[in-house]
């Protein structure tokens, strides 16, 4: 599968276009403009603000990141909001000035947020929505005999070439995935546990949408995803084919977040957009569009989602000093390791 660069504008046509004294780009990760809830986004900011709203996500969240990142740094234009940053990079993107500090009157739907989602003290980037990184089975293809329960039964020979994960250096879900094993083993222990995981991996793929495509090709019947995926499947009709899969009860939780980027020309219509993304009306919209938590506590989920997301009985996440000190190093080695067998 090749991954292609497709410019996802929202418009509402061409005669709108020409009346709208304004434009605002946004930059997301593939499923959030795809099949997430960036087009009800675009059609309520559009109703209320004579705004063109545009979307680029050609790709997974962290490659668009860096995008931005490289465009900042050569002086080019860029995005006015980015939504889709993790918790993970919170420490890096605190020494490169990316985005604008917000407060709770600039932002009026963030009251609605509990305090323990608020994890960027400078409040620069905002919490929309939380999950948790773990495995998914095809239940249809794994036999209870051999399914996994814990880290060491993941390296069963029974399992060679039954995964399929994300590169951690450009992928969300691959990044959760890797510092889960950092958890869970140490530091360098991470190092020894991949070293022998290497022989059941089928491959490693640059972004969630490519690597969970593959998994529903049945490609391999094992993917690094989200406790939410059973909840996805019953809803659209799949059934519970497709499980989650706890490994020592654990999930890699993940806060995802997003903001102003700094030099916008629109500071008060990027807010606004924010002020959206925290609404009610939008918050109830992603549990069955972008099929993780929604971030406002007082947003109601659908019974399917209540009864099938998961929600790992001891989630683990590493803290933000630590993965802000060892993160570069970290992605470093696992390349080499990767790169070297």
């Amino acid at each position: 599968m090749r991954r292609r660069l497709v410019l996802l504008a929202l418009l509402l046509g061409v005669g709108r276009c020409a009346l709208a004294t304004e434009a605002l780009l946004v930059y997301s990760y593939d499923s959030f403009a795809s099949w997430g809830p960036a087009v009800q986004i675009e059609q309520r900011f559009e109703e209320l603000y004579d705004v063109d709203l545009q979307f680029l996500a050609p790709s997974d969240s962290r490659e668009m990141l860096a995008r931005l990142i490289s465009e900042k740094d050569a002086g080019l234009p860029t995005a006015d909001v980015f939504i889709g940053v993790e918790a993970a990079d919170l420490p890096r993107l605190r020494t490169l000035d990316l985005f604008d500090p917000l407060t709770k009157a600039m932002v009026p739907t963030l009251a609605a947020v509990p305090e323990a989602l608020l994890v960027d003290p400078e409040l620069r980037l905002v919490p929309y929505e939380h999950g948790y990184v773990t495995l998914v089975y095809d239940s249809d293809a794994v036999s209870e005999d051999i399914l996994p329960r814990t880290f060491e039964q993941l390296l069963d020979p029974a399992l060679r070439q039954s995964l399929i994960l994300e590169d951690p250096r450009i992928s969300s879900p691959g990044l959760s995935f890797l510092l889960w094993t950092i958890h869970r083993f140490g530091d360098p222990g991470y190092l020894d546990y991949w070293r022998l995981l290497l022989p059941n991996v089928l491959t490693i793929v640059g972004g969630w949408s490519e690597a969970y495509n593959l998994f529903l090709a049945g490609e391999a019947p094992i993917v690094v995803s989200f406790s939410t995926d059973t909840a996805y499947s019953v809803i659209t009709g799949g059934g519970t084919r497709y499980r989650v899969l706890l490994l020592d009860n654990q999930g890699y939780r993940n806060v995802y977040l997003a903001g102003v980027v700094r030099g916008t020309a629109h500071p008060m219509l990027a807010r606004a957009l924010l002020d959206l993304l925290l609404s009610l009306e939008i918050q109830e919209t992603i549990p069955t569009t972008e099929w993780m938590f929604p971030a406002r506590a007082d947003a109601l989920l659908p019974i399917p989602f209540y009864q099938h997301a998961v929600t790992p009985p001891s989630p683990v996440r590493l803290s933000s000093d630590l993965i802000g000190a060892h993160l570069d190093r970290w992605l470093a080695e696992w390349a080499r390791l990767i790169v070297g067998g």
